[in-house]
C-alpha cells in the first residue's frame, strides 16, 4: 500500500495504472450471466424485503419544500400502511439545507439522514466552498454525506487533487467528543468517466483517501448505475478488504426502477463481493422511484394479486 507521504501524484498514477485492465467483454457477459438467476417466491420475499431497507429515499430538486421533505419522511418511516411489517428504508437523502427538517421528521426513527454536498452534481466549486457545504450539513445533523468528486481533475490524470479534495471532505466529517462521525459516500460518477478501467481507478482512489461508501452517480447524468459497473465496485471493495481487512460500502444510484433489478443486484453482492455486504450498513440503492415496484410485489406476495400503482404513495 501507498504511504500517505510517498503520495504525490506520480506516485498514485503509477499505483492506479497498475491496476489490472478489465476485459470489457468479460465483466458485461458476467454482468448479465448473473442477471439471468432466478429467485425462488420464499427467498424473493425475503430479498424484496431487504431491498427496501437498503433504500435511501431521496429527493433532490430545485423545488423541494419542507412540506415534501416531511412527507418523503413519513413515507420513508411507514412505507405501506396498509402493512405496518413493512421494512423502513436506511435513509432520506436531501440537499444540506433540509437536513434540519429530515432530522426532525424522522425522530428516533432510526432512519438516517443523508446530505449531497461539495457542489453536488457537478462538484464544480472550490475547496473551501466544498468543506463550508459539507461542514453545515454535518451541523444540522446528517448522519451521512455524498459527497462528488471533481471529474475533470480525474480524466485530466490529477489524481493527487481528488484525493487530497475526499481526504479533506472525511476530515470535516467528524464530529468532536463521542458523537459518531457522517459516513462518506464518495460519487463517482461513472457514466462521465468513459471506461471500465477509470471505474476500477476511482474506486481505489476514493477507498484510499477514506471513503466509507462509493457510490456510482448523482442520477443526474446517464448513464447511471449499470449491472457492470456495479460489479466492478464490488470486486473493488473485496479486494480492499482483503489488503486491509476493512470494509467499504457500494451504492448504485440511479436507473435501478423495478423488483427484478433490485434482486439481479442482490444476487451481484452476494455472488462478487459475499453476503457480508447484505445489508444496509454496506449496500444501498439510491432509486426512489424502485420503492413503489419493490411494495407492489410485497403486496402480490402478500394478497396474491396485483395491485394498482394508486395503491402506494407517490414519492
Amino acid at each position: 500500500m501507498l504511504g500517505v507521504a510517498s503520495l504525490t501524484n506520480k506516485a498514485l498514477r503509477t499505483w492506479l495504472h497498475g491496476l489490472p485492465g478489465v476485459d470489457q467483454v468479460g465483466i458485461e457477459a458476467r454482468a448479465a450471466a448473473l442477471a439471468t438467476r432466478s429467485i425462488k417466491t420464499t427467498s424473493k420475499s425475503w430479498a424484496i424485503d431487504t431491498a427496501i431497507g437498503m433504500i435511501d429515499l431521496t429527493t433532490l430538486e430545485g423545488a423541494d419544500t419542507p412540506g415534501k421533505v416531511r412527507s418523503l419522511c413519513a413515507k420513508a418511516q411507514l412505507p405501506d400502511p396498509s402493512d405496518l411489517g413493512t421494512p423502513q428504508v436506511a435513509a432520506v437523502c436531501v440537499y444540506g439545507d433540509m437536513v434540519g427538517i429530515a432530522k426532525e421528521a424522522l425522530g428516533s426513527s432510526g432512519i438516517h439522514v443523508a446530505a449531497v454536498a461539495t457542489a453536488f452534481p457537478s462538484g464544480r466549486a472550490s475547496l473551501a466552498v466544498k468543506l463550508a457545504d459539507t461542514k453545515d450539513a454535518v451541523k444540522a445533523g446528517a448522519d451521512e454525506i455524498d459527497m462528488v468528486i471533481d471529474r475533470g481533475a480525474f480524466l485530466s490524470g490529477d489524481y493527487r487533487l481528488v484525493f487530497d479534495q475526499i481526504a479533506a471532505v472525511k476530515e470535516v466529517c467528524a464530529r468532536p467528543g463521542d458523537a459518531p462521525d457522517a459516513h462518506l459516500k464518495v460519487i463517482l460518477e461513472t457514466g462521465e468517466l468513459a471506461t471500465y478501467d477509470n471505474v476500477r481507478r476511482a474506486s481505489w482512489l476514493a477507498m484510499l483517501a477514506g471513503a466509507d461508501f462509493i457510490k456510482t452517480s448523482t442520477g443526474k447524468v446517464q448513464p447511471a448505475a449499470t449491472m457492470p459497473v456495479t460489479l466492478l465496485m464490488l470486486e473493488a471493495v473485496r479486494d480492499w478488504r482483503e489488503l486491509t481487512g476493512e470494509m467499504v460500502g457500494v451504492k448504485p444510484a440511479g436507473g435501478i426502477r423495478t423488483s427484478k433489478d433490485a434482486l439481479r443486484y442482490l444476487v451481484m453482492v452476494s455472488e462478487i463481493a459475499g453476503d457480508d455486504w447484505l445489508s444496509p450498513d454496506w449496500f444501498r440503492f439510491g432509486a426512489s422511484s424502485l420503492l413503489t415496484d419493490l411494495l407492489l410485489q410485497r403486496q402480490k406476495l402478500r394478497t396474491g394479486a396485483y395491485s394498482g400503482a394508486d395503491y402506494v404513495t407517490i414519492d
